[in-house]
């Protein structure tokens, strides 16, 4: 699988979750095109992709693939705050 496919499947992973799992009363469905890659990375057959959506419900999703197992993994996260802290 070269590097688009593996984004590709990350962004429809995160389409799957997000329209199964959205509230209800939101009435919105989203596809890959709404659906964003912050950060990806692909070490020997393993690879790890940051997702967020152009929703404004603060998630991000964490998308691991264990090239070994042939299992890729999803990590929903909700950011509560952003506090800056000075050195």
């Amino acid at each position: 699988m070269d590097n688009a496919a593996m984004l590709e499947k990350a962004k429809q992973i995160v389409v799957d979750y997000f329209n199964n799992h959205k509230d209800k009363t939101d009435h919105v469905l989203i596809g890959k095109e709404h659906v964003f890659v912050v950060w990806f990375c692909k070490t020997l057959q393993n690879w790890k992709a940051l997702v967020s959506t152009i929703i404004p419900d603060g998630m991000y999703y964490e998308i691991t693939h264990n090239g070994d197992k042939g299992e890729t993994y999803l990590d929903a996260y909700k950011k509560w705050e952003n506090i800056r802290i000075p050195d």
